[in-house]
């Protein structure tokens, strides 16, 4: 099975094609530019470089958050796109357990983080193990206060482990940083959680394919508070 994986999630943007679980190629960019601009040619040129077409792949996947909502809306809508004229099917995966499956071969629990903004993080936790990460907590949007009065994990990873490592350390708790290579997001995590599902026959149509923000947006958030008042 080839497997075409998506994540725009944060900042960087990247692209990965899997036979099963073997890495073929991936493409990674954290240039500035803004994924409407990368994402596409970055799909086309790796397919490109290894002599294959979209006609090639059997799965589409893409992280459908939490994270950006700019972000996982255009990697939605290019995995969208990807599927929509072979009718190919796609998975969904969550941001924070595809970073997890990056860390396979780390032992220990590891806590995955985004950071949400105002003191508070996009989290959850696993348990590392030789198949791969165990769920210990749901995704969820929570504070740093809330997230440290639970019991530390050995490791934090993602474009939020910085801002959990800074607030640990001021409350004396001892937390590992994940070393930079696999701190962030990458899409091959995202292939290796899609390949799970697909195997579980977990797959859905690119027309039901839908982000997961676990909150509202900015945008949102302040009309409600109008309304309210």
């Amino acid at each position: 099975m080839y497997i075409l994986a998506i994540e725009s999630s944060a900042k960087a943007a990247s692209v990965a094609l899997c036979r099963d679980d073997f890495l073929v190629a991936e493409s990674y960019q954290n240039s500035g530019l803004t994924h409407s601009t990368t994402l596409m040619p970055m799909c086309e040129a790796l397919l490109k470089n290894v002599g294959m077409t979209l006609s090639d792949v059997d799965l589409i996947a893409a992280a459908n958050g939490p994270g950006s909502f700019t972000g996982l809306r255009i990697g939605l809508a290019a995995a969208k796109g990807l599927a929509w004229p072979e009718e190919k099917p796609c998975v969904g995966v969550s941001t924070l357990e595809a970073m997890a499956w990056n860390l396979c071969g780390v032992e220990g629990t590891v806590c995955c983080a985004m950071d949400a903004r105002r003191q508070q993080v996009y989290t959850a936790t696993f348990r590392m193990t030789e198949q791969g990460p165990v769920r210990l907590t749901e995704d969820r949007a929570i504070s740093l206060e809330e997230l440290f009065s639970e019991a530390a994990a050995d490791m934090v990873v993602g474009d939020g482990a910085q801002l959990c490592v800074d607030y640990a350390a001021k409350k004396g708790i001892k937390v590992r940083l994940a070393p930079p290579n696999l701190r962030f997001q990458h899409a091959y995590g995202v292939a290796k959680a899609a390949y799970e599902q697909a195997k579980n026959h977990q797959t859905v149509t690119g027309q039901q394919l839908n982000a997961n923000y676990l909150r509202l947006s900015q945008a949102e958030r302040e009309r409600l508070a109008k309304q309210s008042k």
